[in-house]
Parts: structure tokens; sequence; C-alpha cells
């Protein structure tokens, strides 16, 4: 049976968290993808750091398995006063458990919380501002890019919806609630397409790694002086 909704919950929304989902086995990898080496760095990092640059209150890393591992890999982000991280001893039931854990840890406190993916490593700290901004001015509960019609991650949920979210079970994310409350969804289109990349085989890392070097390259690149008028 669906939730109620009740407009009038829904006029506080900030603080917001956001909750990285990185707990999975990574079975098709054959090793924990949360460290594979990505444009310098470990494909964790990129979400991680786009998220604390950005304007979300907190940052919930909900780790699982390796975490010991992952999280010595990431003590110079995990050391930042707004990271926390969550350990899911659960993971191994699915990605249900790991959305779970991660509202658990910051219900009391926090109206809203964005679901990032742990391998969706061209978001950015732009791409979470906007919507974060586009949400605090909406009516709407739940808010989510997208392009061309096509939806994608990261997703943001209002307090409302947690009671749902901490009833969900099996390795599934939080889309049934989405399909259940069209009305409540608020589409942010966004121009670049290339944000809802994520890395599930060996051949998405060769093709986000060209693209992340691309990127890195043009931010390092000397801004060229105007040429003299004429």
């Amino acid at each position: 049976m669906a939730h109620a909704v009740s407009p009038g919950s829904l006029s506080a929304k900030t603080p917001t968290a956001g909750i990285i989902l990185a707990a999975g086995e990574s079975k098709r990898f054959g090793e924990p993808k949360q460290l594979l080496r990505l444009g310098g760095r470990f494909l964790i990092e990129w979400v991680l750091q786009a998220a604390l640059e950005s304007n979300l209150d907190r940052v919930v890393l909900v780790l699982g398995c390796e975490h010991d591992r992952i999280q010595r890999s990431l003590l110079k982000w995990t050391a930042h006063p707004k990271c926390a991280v969550r350990v899911n001893p659960d993971y191994r039931s699915g990605l249900s458990t790991s959305l779970k854990a991660g509202i658990a840890s910051l219900r009391d406190n926090f109206p809203s919380a964005m679901f990032l993916l742990g391998d969706q490593p061209m978001v950015n700290a732009a791409l979470i501002n906007l919507l974060l901004r586009q949400f605090a001015q909406s009516e709407k509960s739940i808010c989510m890019p997208a392009h061309r019609g096509t939806r994608g991650n990261p997703t943001l949920f209002g307090k409302p919806h947690y009671p749902a979210i901490l009833n969900l079970s099996g390795d599934t994310g939080a889309r049934r609630l989405i399909t259940a409350y069209p009305e409540e969804v608020l589409s942010v289109e966004v121009p670049d397409p290339l944000v809802f990349l994520d890395i599930d085989r060996r051949e998405d890392a060769e093709t986000v790694s060209a693209l992340l070097e691309s990127r890195l390259t043009v931010k390092k690149s000397p801004k060229k002086n105007p040429p003299d008028p004429l």
C-alpha cells in the first residue's frame, strides 16, 4: 500500500544530507570496484569529492564489502568534518539495506536526503547543487536529473518518504517510490547525459577513464588572453 505524502510537510527541506551507496561486492569485477583506479584516483573518490564540495550539509558514505580497506584508502576525504562513514553489515542482502542504513543514520536531523551512486564518477558538485536548488524551490518531494526524457541519479527524497525507504527489502533501490508517486517527482533537465554514466564492466571503466582524463586536461589548460583588437 502506498504511503501518504502530506504537502504541508514539504515546506522545510533543509538541511539536506547526501548518502553515497558504496557497499557492494563488485562480483563482476572480481575486486572492490570502489578502489578501481580511474583518472589518477580511486573510483569512489570522484563522487565523494563532488559531494563534499557541494552544498550538501552532510555526506554519509555507506560501505560494506572490504570496508576496512576502503576506509584506509579514503582517509583524506573521510576526515572531512562534513563526512561520516556508515558500515552496512547486511550488504550481502542487497541494495535496499544500504539505503536503509543511510536513512536510519540521519532521519531525525535531515528533512531531505540525496542518494548518490559510488560508481558514477561523472557526477560533480555543480549537478548536485543544481538539484538541491531546484528541489528546495519546488513543492515536490522527489527530485532527479533527466536528459531528453531519460531519468538518472542522484535522486533526492523528502522526509515523508523515509518510512517507505526503511521498509524496502532485497536488491532494490527506491525506484518503486518514484513509480508510485509520479506527481511528486521533479525532473530537472541537464544538458550532459554523460553524468549518468556508471561503471558495471571493465569496458565501462575504459570509456569513463578517457572522459575523465579529458575533463582534467581542460581544467588544467591555461586561459588564453583574448587577441588584441585589430
